[in-house]
């Protein structure tokens, strides 16, 4: 039933878009919406599915236990097509596997976590988009688990909350976040890789847009008069820390990731993200920008440079350290069950982050999915099944 979950919602289409002002940011993320909202319906669930795009759904159980949520994000990313999704089933047999006929290879020689999966089964792309296991399979762990908590006999089972948002790839997944409706005291995002680690720690984020006015002029006139845009852009990259991109970094290492330039002689666009676990490090990456547009603006006196950024979410961290028990009750469930686990800092962010600062603590588990935002994705179904008896356990355990 898990696998069948995760290949059916893999094939709706729910790319998220940064550039929509609507709520949800595309329309297509309703159709998944409405179909999962139609299927907690029918499984028994009281769900509410807001004019936000937010879907709240409630299972009742023993009263004097608190209500412990799992949530999970419909969109899927927007650096990849998730245009008509052709996902691969096989057995894992250590050899490289064939994207379908990209002419793309899946290899244990660059992904070493393949070593581990000898023998089991995977889900791979066909090498044309992603697969959309970030997050379908946290979705579709989540269903698992509903049908699981609903055969528990209800006056013993702990209530169970659920959400599934839109948009959380463009950092909106946590607005009109309604704390009453979704009633969980805590909760846990299902929308990690590897399902032995927890997160509590996400990178601080901000959003820096970068705009460099040149001056225009006919090339055969130029000398002494055209300022080239497309030159400046590249020149204030240059100006910033050159070891601090996410192909030099790793762990608590932050970075700035220039995501999009859009350029001609009078106009250049430079589109980052700025992330660093530490916000004091991130105040002087902010710093680092504004140091090089003064270099810039001094060097060509006619160029402007024109900054904007913008906070989009925090460490939460502090928000987990102050409330305990989201810790101690899931490491109590995996020494319950035997299951190793470290504490593995997000070197992103997930709506919990938000979720957190708006009352409801919420760290992050795995869904055994890796590889995520592009065409060498890949999710192992039985890690998505130890996810989902990990989450089933959450309810049985006091």
């Amino acid at each position: 039933m898990l696998l069948d979950d995760f290949l059916r919602y893999v094939k709706v289409s729910t790319q998220s878009d940064e550039e929509s002002i609507d709520t949800p940011s595309t329309s297509r993320q309703w159709d998944l919406l409405k179909l999962l909202e139609k299927e907690l319906r029918e499984l028994g669930v009281s769900c509410e599915l807001d004019k936000y795009g937010r879907l709240y759904g409630y299972i009742p159980g023993d009263e004097s236990l608190d209500s412990v949520g799992l949530c999970a994000h419909v969109d899927t990313a927007t650096e990849c097509s998730g245009e008509n999704v052709k996902p691969q089933v096989l057995k894992y047999e250590g050899k490289d596997v064939e994207l379908g006929k990209s002419g793309l290879v899946l290899s244990a020689r660059e992904y070493p976590h393949l070593n581990d999966c000898v023998g089991k089964t995977i889900i791979t792309t066909d090498g044309t988009t992603l697969l959309g296991a970030d997050d379908k399979a946290g979705i579709a762990i989540i269903m698992d688990v509903v049908r699981n908590v609903l055969m528990m006999d209800k006056n013993t089972r702990r209530p169970m909350s659920i959400l599934f948002t839109p948009d959380e790839e463009v950092g909106r997944g946590p607005e009109h976040f309604d704390l009453a409706k979704y009633r969980a005291k805590f909760a846990y995002t299902i929308d990690g890789a590897s399902i032995n680690k927890i997160s509590i720690e996400n990178f601080n984020a901000k959003k820096g847009v970068v705009t460099i006015y040149g001056k225009s002029i006919h090339p055969g006139e130029a000398k002494g008069k055209l300022i080239n845009a497309c030159l400046l852009a590249i020149e204030f990259n240059n100006l910033l820390p050159q070891n601090m991109i996410p192909s030099l970094t790793e762990k608590y290492e932050g970075f700035n990731h220039l995501q999009y330039v859009t350029s001609d002689v009078e106009k250049a666009t430079l589109d980052y993200i700025l992330r660093n676990h530490d916000s004091n490090i991130l105040e002087k990456q902010v710093n680092d920008f504004y140091n090089a547009k003064s270099i810039i603006e001094k060097k060509y006196p006619s160029a402007k440079v024109d900054i904007a950024i913008k906070d989009q979410y925090k460490n939460m961290i502090e928000i987990i350290n102050a409330h305990p028990e989201c810790k101690t009750l899931i490491e109590k469930v995996y020494k319950k069950l035997g299951i190793p686990f470290t504490y593995d800092p997000i070197r992103g962010g997930t709506d919990g982050a938000t979720f957190s600062f708006n009352g409801c603590p919420c760290p992050n588990l795995g869904t055994g999915s890796y590889n995520h935002h592009g065409r060498y994705e890949y999710a192992v179904l039985e890690e998505m099944e130890i996810m989902s008896k990990i989450c089933t356990e959450l309810y049985k355990t006091r």
